[in-house]
């Protein structure tokens, strides 16, 4: 499986296969050891949990209109910052796994902020 940089967008030239497959899942995103995984389109990226040096939630409410009148979706995102800013935001399931990703994420990096700037 072929690994693309998270920040850069080149190719990775490390093995993380395993580690990928062990990681656990939410939705696109994966929590892996050293590495956060996601899914955009056909590529796989990953960001070394030194890179990141900010996440947090995103909630975008999408209108929609319902058989009986109009209402608000609400679409759970996780932001990711690099030193350049925000490097990826990536959709999310839930609210449910958007919280468990959160605290895993914290538990993993307890520096780095969780909140948006």
């Amino acid at each position: 499986m072929r690994f693309w940089n998270g920040i850069s967008k080149q190719a990775v030239q490390e093995d993380l296969t395993e580690e990928y497959r062990s990681a656990r899942a939410f939705g696109a995103a994966r929590i892996g050891e050293a590495h956060l995984f996601f899914r955009a389109g056909f590529k796989t990226f990953s960001i070394a949990y030194g890179e990141i040096t900010r996440f947090f939630r995103r909630v975008l409410l999408v209108p929609m209109k319902v058989c009986c009148g109009k209402g608000e979706m609400a679409v759970e995102h996780l932001v990711v910052c690099g030193s350049e800013g925000e490097v990826a935001q990536i959709q999310l399931p839930g609210t449910r796994e958007a919280k468990i990703l959160m605290e895993e994420l914290t538990k993993r990096l307890p520096g780095i902020p969780n909140v948006r700037p």
